[in-house]
């Protein structure tokens, strides 16, 4: 069965940084994109970064709002991928999940795309 985890989530003031991670387990193989959502409270699940693999190529993907500031990697030795976000703002604050598919290709930006999801971590940005 797989299982994503999130950690790496907190409290931080506006133009702090957070680093999150996303550890998986169940996989036979590794999926060929993964990536993050965030859930603010009222609002629809939105799209924040995801990146994917194919033989010969790689692909990135941000939201708008997040360009720039926030990167996504994956470290390969330890099977775990990773968001790092900077120069955080008020308007960050979200609950955060990693998410991970096989579709191959460049990273889709709709939550139903994914397969799989983790149970979300949660980032909180004072002003």
């Amino acid at each position: 069965q797989v299982r994503l985890v999130e950690s790496g989530g907190g409290l931080v003031q506006a133009g702090g940084s957070l680093r999150l991670s996303c550890t998986p387990s169940g996989y036979t193989v590794s999926p060929y994109t993964i990536g993050w959502f965030r859930q603010a409270p009222g609002k629809e699940r939105e799209f924040v970064a995801a990146i994917s693999w194919s033989a010969d190529r790689t692909f990135d993907a941000f939201s708008d709002s997040v360009k720039g500031r926030f990167t996504i990697s994956r470290d390969g030795a330890k099977d775990t991928w990773y968001l790092q976000m900077n120069r955080l703002q008020p308007e960050d604050t979200a609950l955060y999940y990693c998410v991970s598919d096989f579709r191959v290709g460049p990273p889709n930006r709709a939550p139903g795309s994914y397969d799989y999801w983790g149970q979300g971590t949660q980032v909180t940005v004072s002003s």
